[in-house]
């Protein structure tokens, strides 16, 4: 029985309607993605809607968040004035969770270190109707996957890789908490309308190469951001022929090329997953509506018509891929790895292997890396390399250790850790990374930009499939090609590795003890949520202030920002991740990890009263405390990466009123919006050069703020010369009440009152 079936039921039944009204209004054929977003408006569209500029409100199935996010979701959820969340939402305890010596000895660590935050977070999901998911249950998006995903349905999570359940074939989208807080609230949700990339995909995987491949691939050929405001749609034979989980690999790592989401149709080995997890009554009811599930074939017989981007990829002549170092978008085909590792001093050795993650855990993967690992004992190897291996969920980890497979692991010197994140988030008691030595690493997680597992700059992060990430621990050195390649072993004799073999489903079924599940209380009324005063992990918020109506005047630059800018460099996690219930504990991370265009160095800015250099924070608390306003200046695809609000929620804490760059990643975009901070790109990307280390800005046009119009920004300098240019902004109406009433939430508790 699955979770919310009446839901989903109530989704199905009226999807044909939504859909039939969509193939009038284009007049033609629909992709999936259309069909999924027309029938979750919240009112019936009238016009048809422009890619990339039409903002459309949505009323999406459900909401999931993870603790390190839901803190902060539900502190904010707190002050909307509602009694009970008014859509399906889950909390999934797995980022807090800290890799160190092992599953059993570091969840308990965990639960001591973190009693605080979960029993927050169990008690406020228990007073207003959340499903809480225990630490130690899983990683949210495997847990979805497994639990709540279905096909057609539509839902944000506070996590930029819930798009992972696009393998599904639902359109899932990573969210900042105040749109989570919306859709709880029983507000609409708002998305611009994406453009569509279709990615064909024929031919079939064979030998080494698995479904992370793809991605992998799809990630050379668009690069970080070429996915920016667009959703992937995979159609194609060898899309039909990928397992379900493989199409969630593939969907997670969407978020690694900007994509809003990705998603594959309803096809066979969804039915199979379906059944394989025990909701035979959601594949039941897909069945019945298997048509609106999919695109029409119209649209697949000539994409080109259909959508603003088609990629074609031949399965059958994929190689393995390696992505990185520092970098998801670095693609380097098997082949040709060693070259590149000669060619640019990468590190030879690798130090540590590391499979499993949201984005790679599931029996399909693990059953082929342990038939990798399985090999380096039948042929006498040793493993040269460090190895861990991170279960997706309890029921992949219960079902994996029944078949035998983590005692194979174990036997070659893996390290079983938790059901949780993490090494992929940094949370990763690495010994010895304080050193900030060169080493190599290959996981197969997502993201592997700099400091990102271990904090150490100097850590080269490649990715890779379970099974390739296996072979390279076993070799020890990224020289080495596990399909050509010969190995020494123990006796001295030359042997070579056989390729993966793999299973979609355990023969036996899935099988646990416990899940790891909590059901919230029918009433919940009665139920005390306690937050203490002196907490050094929780705080209650205030509201931020409403916009006084005028122009913005004087504000100091805090920093002018070099280069990649992610949502780590914005706000980091790793130790950090302890403070994501309290805002003014956590604003002392701001931007500590961003390179200052002045000096090339990372936490380091001038203060313009002082005349002196110091930390990012500090310098925006003196200014803050002399109670004035500050911006930041921003490079391309700013703010690209995580979906964590906190570096939106940070900089408005901080004193930041604006934020103006040369682009934006979506969500970061959306989440500067929600908080009342004014996100502002450059009219002409040049004049970013034009910003001085000294300089004053006024932005005005601010009493006329309207849709479309430009605002000016005027650049005081220090010299006493002035420059003046305009400024592009992406708000419409409603966003534009946001600004005026301080933050979204705001505007949620003018109304609710």
């Amino acid at each position: 029985m699955a979770f919310d079936i009446d839901m989903i039921r109530d989704v199905y039944s009226r999807m044909g309607a939504g859909i039939e009204a969509a193939r009038n209004l284009l007049k033609g054929p629909l992709t999936l993605t259309e069909k999924i977003l027309y029938s979750h408006l919240e009112m019936p569209a009238d016009r048809e809607f422009e890619r990339l500029k039409s903002y459309v409100n949505f009323r999406p199935d459900r909401v999931a968040m993870q603790d390190a996010t839901a803190q902060m979701a539900l502190l904010q959820f707190m002050m909307a004035g509602k009694e009970k969340v008014a859509a399906p939402s889950t909390v999934h305890c797995d980022h807090l969770i800290q890799a160190k010596s092992g599953a059993k000895d570091d969840l308990a660590r965990a639960l001591d270190a973190n009693k605080e935050v979960f029993d927050f977070l169990s008690s406020v999901s228990n007073k207003y109707g959340l499903g809480f998911w225990k630490p130690g249950a899983g990683i949210i998006h495997q847990v979805v996957l497994e639990n709540y995903a279905f096909p057609g349905g539509m839902m944000i999570g506070t996590d930029s890789h819930t798009v992972n359940a696009g393998g599904l074939g639902m359109v899932a989208i990573g969210v900042g908490g105040a749109d989570a807080v919306d859709v709880m609230a029983g507000m609409p949700w708002e998305l611009r309308w994406p453009k569509l990339i279709g990615v064909k995909l024929t031919g079939r995987l064979s030998g080494w190469t698995a479904s992370k491949d793809v991605i992998l691939k799809v990630a050379g050929i668009l690069t970080v951001k070429g996915g920016t405001g667009a959703i992937l749609e995979y159609f194609g034979p060898g899309a039909e022929s990928i397992s379900c989980t493989g199409k969630g690999t593939i969907c997670n790592m969407g978020a690694e090329i900007g994509a809003t989401t990705s998603l594959f149709g309803y096809d066979a080995n969804m039915r199979e997953y379906l059944l394989a997890t025990g909701r035979k009554d959601v594949a039941g009811e897909a069945e019945k509506i298997a048509g609106h599930l999919t695109g029409d074939p119209e649209v697949y017989d000539v994409p080109e018509h259909f959508f603003d981007e088609v990629i074609e990829i031949n399965l059958s002549e994929l190689e393995p891929h390696i992505n990185g170092p520092f970098t998801p978008d670095l693609a380097t085909p098997i082949s040709k790895f060693a070259g590149e590792v000669e060619k640019n001093g990468w590190p030879e050795k690798l130090d540590v292997g590391l499979i499993g993650s949201c984005t790679n855990s599931s029996y399909e993967d693990i059953t082929r890396a342990a038939s990798v690992a399985q090999q380096a004992l039948d042929k006498d190897l040793r493993v040269k390399s460090e190895y861990t291996v991170t279960p997706g969920s309890e029921q992949v980890r219960y079902t994996v250790s029944r078949d035998g497979y983590l005692e194979v692991f174990e036997e070659i010197g893996g390290v079983l850790l938790a059901n949780a994140c993490g090494p992929c988030i940094g949370q990763w008691a690495r010994h010895n990374a304080d050193k900030e030595e060169k080493n190599s690493i290959m996981t197969s997680f997502n993201r592997n930009f700099a400091k990102r597992n271990d904090g150490n700059p100097n850590t080269h992060g490649f990715v890779a499939s379970p099974e390739i990430t296996t072979a390279f621990a076993i070799a020890g050195t990224l020289k080495f090609n596990p399909l050509t390649d010969y190995l020494v072993n123990e006796k001295g004799e030359k042997v070579k590795l056989d390729e993966p073999r793999g299973i979609d489903f355990p023969p036996r079924g899935f099988a646990v003890k416990d899940l790891g599940y909590q059901e919230p209380a029918k009433n919940g009324s009665e139920v005390p949520v306690i937050v203490e005063p002196d907490s050094e992990r929780l705080q209650l918020l205030e509201p931020f202030s409403e916009w006084d109506g005028r122009d913005m005047k004087n504000l100091k630059l805090l920093i002018k920002v070099k280069g990649k800018c992610t949502t780590d460099h914005i706000s980091m996690a790793g130790p950090w991740l302890r403070f994501r219930g309290h805002l003014d504990n956590i604003s002392d991370n701001l931007l500590i990890g961003a390179v200052n265009a002045f000096t090339g160095k990372t936490n380091v800015v001038k203060n313009q009263v002082t005349g002196e250099y110091g930390a990012v924070p500090e310098t925006a608390r003196h200014y803050k405390d002399l109670g004035i306003r500050s911006i930041i200046i921003g490079d391309d695809n700013y703010g690209e990466g995580s979906s964590r609000e906190h570096a939106a929620m940070e900089p408005r804490h901080m004193g930041v009123n604006a934020v103006l760059v040369r682009s934006f990643a979506r969500i970061h975009e959306t989440n500067l919006k929600k908080q009342g901070v004014l996100a502002l790109t450059f009219a002409d990307p040049d004049d970013y050069e034009k910003i001085r280390e000294d300089d004053s800005f006024d932005i005005t046009g601010l009493a006329s703020f309207t849709p479309g119009q430009p605002l000016t920004v005027t650049l005081r300098h220090n010299d006493g010369s002035s420059e003046t240019f305009m400024v592009h902004h992406t708000y419409n109406e409603n966003q534009i009440k946001w600004f005026e009433a301080g933050s979204a939430l705001n505007l949620i508790r003018k109304m609710q009152k």
